[in-house]
């Protein structure tokens, strides 16, 4: 079994699920694959409204599978190729996803669960969970790419604990300092994440994937990537297009008429 990233359509929502049974859903080469695959599908799929991403069983992702390592981590061109094309496919997959993703957190959230954690919108997590990445105790440091964005998100004090520390912090920690936005008990948090989940494919979609393309474009309009930055670019030069658009005209109507939209 080498795990499996599986996606349940349910209406508005679709959910992500991470599986690798009995390794706390530790990721494989083949799931990183499966990540990027599952969330450029997304991209392209006019149906749903919000993603909701989580780990089977009593983990979200205790980090990469190192029964795995062996093969590939001992030279530099393979252990680039990894990092660079699976691990980032996949994560590069979520932040260019236009739908809202929510990231509901329990138990073993570490070092790759961090990364994929990272590069959603909500994190709403257990108070039981825990945080970390403790790669410095197997010798090796985080990737480029993925230390960027965990400095990014986590905010780089926090980021430098995990890694040089090889700190664990639990999500009252992580949620005092901004990186989780929600807390719920353990016994509550499926139920809370899809309440979220379910709230936010209410609101206006178009809305919601302009949201996150402006939010990208200013992060990436001085992308060194040209390709990118000039995407970015084409993306604020449009900021206004929605003016005429059906689900503008209706969010301002229904305001007015004191009634619910109808998106």
């Amino acid at each position: 079994m080498t795990g499996r990233v599986q996606l349940h359509a349910d209406g508005p929502l679709a959910r992500v699920v991470l599986s690798h049974p009995g390794k706390l859903n530790a990721m494989s080469r083949a799931m990183w694959v499966q990540l990027r695959e599952v969330f450029t599908a997304l991209q392209r799929d006019d149906g749903p409204r919000c993603v909701l991403l989580q780990g089977e069983g009593e983990a979200f992702c205790a980090g990469g599978d190192i029964a795995e390592y062996a093969g590939f981590r001992f030279e530099p061109a393979s252990l680039a190729a990894f990092h660079e094309d699976e691990v980032w496919g996949g994560l590069q997959a979520i932040l260019d996803c236009d739908l809202p993703v929510v990231a509901a957190i329990r138990g073993a959230c570490m070092g790759a669960g961090v990364e994929i954690a990272a590069c959603c919108d909500i994190r709403i997590a257990a108070r039981g969970a825990s945080f970390g990445a403790p790669i410095a105790k197997l010798g090796f440091p985080m990737a480029p790419h993925e230390a960027q964005l965990v400095a990014r998100v986590a905010g780089e004090p926090t980021a430098r604990q995990l890694l040089l520390e090889a700190a664990v912090l639990d999500a009252g920690t992580l949620h005092a300092r901004g990186f989780v936005q929600h807390l719920a008990d353990d016994a509550d948090l499926d139920a809370e994440a899809l309440a979220l989940a379910r709230r936010i494919a209410a609101l206006a979609p178009q809305a919601a994937r302009l949201n996150k393309q402006v939010l990208r474009a200013l992060r990436e309009r001085h992308d060194p990537d040209p390709a990118r930055a000039a995407a970015a670019a084409r993306v604020l030069a449009t900021a206004y297009a929605y003016a005429p658009s059906a689900e503008h005209r209706e969010g301002v109507a229904a305001f007015t008429e004191k009634r619910r939209p109808r998106f």
